[in-house]
């Protein structure tokens, strides 16, 4: 396998030179330049980026812990990050905590143990022991998307409190007056938020939300398709239900349909969390969509500038609704 001092001696150049131009150092002449990567191509060489690191204390590596890779939102949330992070000359390792606290210590351990340069983390149940740890040991972190009360750590967030008010407004002007949401997990700041902002904008409809029209989910299909059921065993089952995410507003979908029942003329829905497909639904859901892509790189940006030593304020983006046909449009 060749090394460096081999495409040194190819190129005509110093190791030093060699060294300048795979570190993309502005003092390369362009045709040294290019005699040193046509060198690299000829012999297939690979920088050592253990070696590297060593010598840098940086593997220009980021690493990223999200809460369910099979939720399309966070899905999408990675691409982005991923793409930033590319830009900027980063690597990224990728988690699946799988919304659980123990999965979640495994992949920060891990991560930590491969020196990667920071952590991004969207925070399952609350957090845990060992990503706590790390936070309040100086370690780069940003939260995306969740965050944890009390913890010193930049977070890049959607706030969501004015499309849920909008979402309200809409199905009120639709004259739907008995409304249910699904909840998100109450130890999960987006849980606890939705339903926090869905409760107000009733409030300032005139709208009541009785305990009964509460639904407890874990952000899954499965616990949605349970809080429906509950919902439509009722004496007086809501008009609309409000699914606080994209997973929990499929496993809805699944039970009105099991039931024989249609959206919109039995019984509306909408979702927080848009996703490509439910624009192909039969109706096409309307849902609140989050800037996904602007908050996985605005997310990279502010971990990268923890690591080059300077202050990362928090940045949070607005969600927007999106209206289409499962509410009776």
């Amino acid at each position: 396998m060749a090394g460096i001092k081999d495409v040194a001696r190819q190129a005509g150049v110093s190791v030093a030179t060699v060294s300048r131009v795979l570190n993309d150092h502005p003092s390369v002449r362009a045709d040294t330049r290019d005699r040193v990567l046509t060198a690299v191509a000829a012999l297939r060489y690979r920088p050592n980026a253990v070696a590297r690191s060593l010598r840098t204390d940086q593997t220009r590596t980021l690493g990223l812990v999200i809460s369910d890779v099979l939720n399309p939102f966070f899905t999408e949330l990675a691409r982005s990050v991923e793409d930033q992070a590319r830009a900027l000359g980063y690597s990224v390792i990728i988690g699946n905590a799988d919304e659980r606290p123990d999965l979640q210590d495994h992949h920060v351990r891990t991560l930590l143990d491969r020196r990667i340069d920071g952590l991004l983390v969207s925070p399952t149940d609350g957090g845990s022991p060992l990503m706590l740890d790390a936070a309040r040991s100086g370690t780069p972190m940003v939260f995306v998307d969740r965050w944890i009360k009390d913890v010193d750590v930049p977070v890049v967030r959607t706030d969501g409190r004015a499309a849920v008010r909008e979402l309200v407004a809409h199905l009120h002007a639709l004259e739907h007056r008995r409304l249910a949401i699904i909840a998100g997990p109450a130890a999960t700041t987006t849980g606890r938020e939705r339903v926090d902002a869905f409760r107000s904008a009733l409030r300032e409809f005139g709208l009541p939300l009785p305990a009964a029209y509460i639904g407890r989910g874990d952000f899954q299909a499965d616990s949605g398709r349970r809080a429906t059921a509950a919902f439509l065993d009722l004496d007086e089952p809501p008009a609309v239900i409000f699914a606080a995410d994209n997973l929990m507003a499929l496993g809805a979908m699944d039970e009105i349909r099991a039931r024989k029942l249609r959206v919109p003329d039995d019984v509306a829905l909408a979702a927080f969390d848009d996703i490509p497909w439910f624009m192909h639904t039969d109706p096409p859901v309307t849902a609140i969509a989050q800037p996904t892509g602007d908050l996985g790189a605005a997310a990279v940006r502010a971990l990268v500038g923890l690591i080059d030593g300077r202050a990362a304020e928090s940045v949070t983006l607005a969600a927007r609704l999106v209206v289409r046909r499962s509410c009776g449009e």
